[in-house]
């Protein structure tokens, strides 16, 4: 990146809370369904109907403010947001304006080690729209769009970030940050694939040691991490290279073309006044009394970062351990899990970030999802621990285990993969190797300790990976 220029970032997070309920009705909120289907009066905005606040969806926004450190406000009040737009069908949306629900919060994330607070300017709660289904690709080469209104009504809380960020990796960090925390006070599900969590990124660049900030452009509906940071990267480039050729940024809105890798523009950008702005007639102002507040505080979990210290101070968790475990409220619940039927952290911890993540990852899986148990694990931690099978063996076990939903013992009986330890055994494979192999044997007798290692190798290999490697090791050097 160009090193004359630095980058300036702010975030418009949107999150769908997991209320049963519309915000203003009661269809239901659940992901999917035929199109039109989840619809009523109320969310297609037909004449003559009333919107009726649903007090679950205050309830989640208190307990996100709080969860952020944000200032609840004791006052607050609905406003009209007016555009026209296929997906919006009464052709205004219910949100809130000068006096949201939440301000001055701050989240803390961290980069190469590195600690950074980020202001959160305002939480606001409101609806979300429909959805466009675009015949053809994409937006720009579609031939006609179709529109579901089912997601029409459900609630949102759309969360804005101070512009504190100064890399797609600080802006990605947040967001990671801030995925975790909504998890873990369980008041969104963050399913990204299912748009339950997507953000808008403003972002500009400025010459280093200018205080006026630069022309900004705000990239759409980003709607992964991954989408998140290399869209950010391309605009950033981008802006650069039309300063550098002498040309000015316009204010506009972008969207990331994922195929392509690069933003493209969809139209200039609105400005507040834009959206004629005024109070929702149909619903009274809320008042918001602090014994409210209390109540909600007192639902409020372990957070991230204090269960990350925990893991660290209780447990001796390397502080990158404990990082990428309480990354997910889902990972952190199966580390302990597994804490009560097995006492070793770090073994848990190892097995947790390598065999389970690469298996998750490798079948698009999340930890909920996972098809083996904390108790599963555990069985074949133990089975390790009795020296029933090896470590190598215990991969391949995991891996039929996920493939399968078998539990460990009953894998290593049908496949036959006890180790062997019985040392009349070893000893007729090991006299064997010995025999086959007299080069690394003349090594090690000449004081070439790796020689060990490859006759090793070669009882393993006789045994398919079944043998004791401890007892392995001192029959050879016995028989050497």
């Amino acid at each position: 990146m160009n090193q004359k220029y630095e980058t300036v970032i702010g975030l418009e997070v949107h999150s769908e809370l997991k209320t049963n309920s519309k915000i203003f009705c009661d269809c239901t909120t659940e992901f999917g369904g035929e199109p039109n289907t989840h619809t009523c009066p109320v969310c297609l905005g037909l004449p003559g109907v009333l919107p009726v606040l649903n007090k679950k969806v205050v309830d989640y926004a208190i307990k996100a403010g709080l969860a952020l450190n944000c200032e609840i406000a004791s006052f607050c009040k609905f406003d009209r947001k007016n555009y026209f737009y296929p997906d919006l069908p009464k052709a205004y949306q219910i949100s809130q304006y000068d006096l949201p629900i939440c301000k001055n919060g701050k989240l803390e994330i961290e980069v190469d080690g590195k600690k950074k607070t980020i202001g959160i300017t305002r939480i606001h709660m409101e609806e979300d729209a429909g959805k466009l289904i675009h015949q053809g690709d994409k937006i720009a080469e579609a031939e006609s769009s179709l529109v579901d209104y089912n997601r029409a009504g459900v609630p949102l809380i759309e969360i804005v970030s101070e512009p504190d960020m100064r890399s797609p990796e600080e802006a990605r960090a947040y967001m990671e940050m801030l995925k975790a925390i909504l998890q873990y006070i369980d008041v969104s599900d963050c399913k990204m694939q299912e748009g339950s969590l997507r953000c808008d990124a403003n972002v500009s660049v400025r010459p280093i040691g200018t205080k006026e900030f630069g022309t900004k452009t705000e990239i759409k509906n980003l709607n992964s991490f991954k989408a998140l940071q290399k869209a950010l990267e391309y605009e950033i480039e981008r802006q650069i290279e039309v300063l550098e050729d002498g040309g000015k940024i316009v204010q506009e809105t972008r969207s990331w073309d994922e195929s392509k890798g690069i933003t493209v523009s969809l139209r200039t950008k609105e400005e507040a006044h834009d959206y004629r702005y005024f109070p929702e007639p149909d619903l009274v102002p809320l008042k918001i009394d602090e014994e409210w507040i209390e109540k909600i505080r007192k639902t409020l979990p372990e957070l991230p970062n204090e269960r990350k210290k925990r893991l660290v101070e209780e447990f001796g968790l390397p502080e990158y351990d404990a990082g990428v475990i309480t990354s997910s409220k889902a990972l952190a619940d199966f580390f302990d899990k597994c804490l009560e039927g097995y006492d070793k952290p770090k073994i848990v911890s190892n097995w947790i970030m390598g065999e389970l993540s690469r298996l998750l990852n490798a079948n698009d899986l999340e930890v909920e999802d996972c098809p083996i148990e904390p108790q599963d694990l555990v069985e074949l931690l133990k089975l390790m621990d009795k020296g029933t099978i090896s470590g190598k063996i215990a991969k391949e076990v995991f891996e039929e285990m996920f493939a399968t939903g078998k539990k460990a013992g009953r894998v290593v009986k049908e496949k036959g993969l006890e180790q062997i330890s019985d040392a009349s055994e070893l000893e007729s494979i090991i006299e064997q190797v010995i025999a086959e192999n007299p080069k690394p044997v003349e090594d090690y007798r000449n004081g070439k300790e790796k020689a060990l290692g490859a006759l090793v190798g070669q009882v393993m290999k006789a045994t398919r990976g079944k043998a004791n490697p401890q007892l392995v090791n001192k029959i050879l050097k016995e028989k050497l």
